[in-house]
């Protein structure tokens, strides 16, 4: 098999999903990659739809239950969310990589804010990491990425950066994309954009908000098409765009835990907390832990989280058995999850009320993580490219088959996958 293209650019546009679409398709640049390659906007999620969740399952073609990349943040309970560590190292993905396939074959990689690429082997890295507590975000980011390339991006273009404020942050991963494309003409450029996924959390998923951050997308996407024009790269260049999940506004956030604290499932002993069951929130799942042997804990959250069930305003729509769990392929080391209503959503903290109302705060919010069944609720997906066939409707695929697809394009050997090539849209 030969390569389809010797160039391939992935933008992974952050919960740009199904209610973005007709937007999206009235854009100039957009319209063009839909017009001359495949599209859908029927992409299906894995679960939980978090986003780490979904970028290994996007690099690997593997289900979470394989690749080991069960949340954003590995489980620390009692640590407030705004100090806890990400999975943001390439370690913590256990599976083999669709830029390590390339790197092995001798291609070029590249990577820009991509998740759980921290000390990754890709040759131009800067890897999507946040200082927490007292660390140095620049230190923290050239000791985990190319330490001259990070520099010099830095140096060229860190003045666009304000911290992690958008849309300022997506125009300096921007600006690198660009710069990396002419000058080191990647064969493999991974990237990840977020400036929709956060004006959705901030301010609801509906608004002119939304408009003006697809605007801004179609901006950006015309500036990277230009690059590979510029570096006469083009005709050669595979996009994809893709889309990792929806979201959906909410109204409640529950805290379950503090049913648990008021059950004595959690309890301060001697100055510190400590728990015999947890429930870890995931947007709009949440994962049950059980320290390990203790079935009457697992019993009595059981019993809390059915009694809860019964009660609307918990906003539970369901418990998910191990046999459910298994047939989502959710990483086989949970037992039972915990499915939101639309509208609701799960939090940590065990000493907030159980159940606060945001809209009564005067609060709009919008969250992820819930089933990838839930109506409304898949991504979409744009490949486009001189080996696409033109106006190709793709229909129902799986962020799992992003991987196998990329590894189709530039003839890598990614084996033992769950998604599939999708060799159909190709000439």
């Amino acid at each position: 098999m030969t390569q389809k293209s010797k160039y391939v650019i992935v933008v992974s546009y952050d919960a740009f999903s199904i209610d973005n679409w007709e937007s999206a398709k009235s854009k100039s640049n957009l319209a063009k990659l839909i017009e001359n390659g495949a599209s859908t906007n029927l992409v299906k999620s894995v679960y939980p739809t978090l986003t780490y969740v979904i970028h290994s399952s996007y690099v690997t073609g593997m289900y979470p239950d394989k690749h080991g990349v069960f949340h954003n943040n590995p489980f620390q309970p009692f640590v407030p969310e705004s100090e806890q560590n990400w999975h943001w190292f390439r370690k913590d993905i256990q599976a083999p990589t669709v830029y390590e396939a390339a790197h092995k074959k001798g291609l070029t990689t590249a990577g820009l804010l991509w998740p759980v690429t921290g000390k990754a082997q890709i040759n131009y890295n800067i890897p999507e990491i946040k200082a927490v507590k007292n660390e140095n975000q620049a230190l923290k980011i050239l000791k985990s990425g190319s330490k001259l390339f990070t520099l010099q991006m830095e140096l060229k273009y860190g003045k666009i950066r304000q911290g992690i404020n958008q849309p300022n942050l997506d125009d300096f991963t921007t600006v690198c994309a660009v710069d990396t494309i002419k000058k080191k003409k990647p064969n493999l450029l991974l990237m990840h954009l977020i400036d929709l996924d956060d004006s959705k959390h901030l301010h609801g998923t509906q608004g002119a908000h939304i408009e003006q951050v697809i605007d801004r997308m179609d901006r950006r996407i015309g500036d990277l098409v230009q690059a590979t024009k510029d570096a006469g790269i083009y005709d050669e260049t595979t996009f994809i765009i893709v889309g990792d999940h929806s979201q959906l506004d909410v109204q409640y956030k529950v805290y379950l835990n503090r049913l648990f604290y008021e059950e004595g499932l959690i309890y301060e002993q001697h100055g510190a907390w400590h728990w015999r069951a947890y429930v870890q929130g995931a947007g709009g799942a949440a994962y049950l832990h059980v320290q390990p042997g203790d079935s009457d804990a697992e019993r009595i959250a059981l019993s809390i989280l059915q009694d809860a069930k019964q009660h609307e305003s918990y906003g539970i729509e369901a418990i998910l058995s191990t046999q459910e769990l298994n047939e989502l392929h959710v990483n086989n080391q949970f037992r039972f999850m915990i499915e939101a209503k639309e509208g609701y959503s799960f939090g940590d903290d065990h000493l907030q009320e159980a159940i606060i109302d945001l809209h009564a705060q005067g609060k709009k919010y919008a969250t992820h993580g819930y089933l990838p069944s839930k109506a409304n609720y898949t991504s979409n997906l744009i490949i486009s490219g001189n080996q696409v066939i033109a106006g190709t409707d793709i229909g129902e695929v799986s962020v799992v088959d992003i991987g196998p697809t990329i590894a189709h394009i530039l003839n890598l050997d990614l084996p033992n996958t769950d998604g599939r090539a999708l060799t159909e849209i190709f000439k």
